[in-house]
């Protein structure tokens, strides 16, 4: 098995991991995948954090491909970019079954000593 593999893209996927390894991002994607697109103001309402640090956390997101955002008079309405998440998805299932794969490797071979 060979760790240079295209099949996991990690180029693309590693900041999406690194945006949701915050538990204030985390939150916010929660909240935006449960609430559909939302202001600045709005989500600032929703976590426990100043307006510039949610700006910040968005910017973030942002850059990793998470979300994106449209001007709405003066605040921006954000919204979950789903085919990033789609691609950690498509990264979790593979690790999950090559994770699989070995545990039925060790099964087998504990069954046959």
């Amino acid at each position: 098995m060979s760790l240079k593999r295209p099949e996991l893209r990690l180029k693309a996927s590693a900041p999406v991991f690194a945006a949701l390894g915050d538990e204030t991002r985390l939150r916010l994607v929660i909240y935006l995948s449960a609430a559909g697109p939302s202001s600045t103001a709005t989500l600032t309402a929703n976590v426990d954090v100043t307006r510039q640090a949610v700006a910040k956390h968005l910017r973030v997101m942002k850059e990793a491909g998470l979300v994106s955002s449209v001007y709405q008079g003066r605040d921006s309405v954000w919204q979950i970019e789903p085919s990033q998440l789609a691609e950690a998805q498509r990264c979790i299932e593979l690790i999950t079954s090559r994770w699989d794969q070995a545990i039925e490797r060790l099964r087998v071979m504990v069954e046959e000593k």
